[in-house]
């Protein structure tokens, strides 16, 4: 018999759409229900991002969100998710949703996720 851990063994993901970026950026400041880490989708601007206090986009464009800087060289997925308060498993799920839209990616994040450059 499967226990309860095997039986429920999956991670919630909450995406949150919105018309602009703009309105994504306001919504990720008030609204209670968006968390830090949670996926922000704008199909119109072709931007996935993640929610916290400065929401970035994974994609390469990012509209009225952040962009993330440079890795600083030798910086991998982890430490730089560790740095914003996320986590990896965050930039993992953001930029395969994204993929799977079909929206390019940052180009400086591909190296720490290990995507193949398209």
């Amino acid at each position: 018999m499967l226990t309860d851990s095997e039986r429920f063994a999956f991670e919630t993901r909450r995406h949150h759409a919105f018309a602009s970026t703009g309105n994504a950026y306001d919504a990720s400041q008030c609204d209670e229900a968006i968390k830090t880490g949670d996926t922000l989708i704008v199909l119109a601007e072709e931007v996935v991002a993640i929610a916290m206090t400065w929401p970035f986009a994974v994609t390469a464009t990012c509209g009225k969100l952040h962009s993330l800087s440079a890795p600083r060289p030798g910086e991998n997925l982890a430490a730089l998710a560790l740095s914003l308060h996320v986590r990896a498993a965050d930039f993992r799920h953001a930029a395969d949703l994204a993929r799977r839209l079909g929206f390019p990616i940052d180009p400086q994040l591909i190296p720490l996720l290990d995507m193949p450059a398209e």
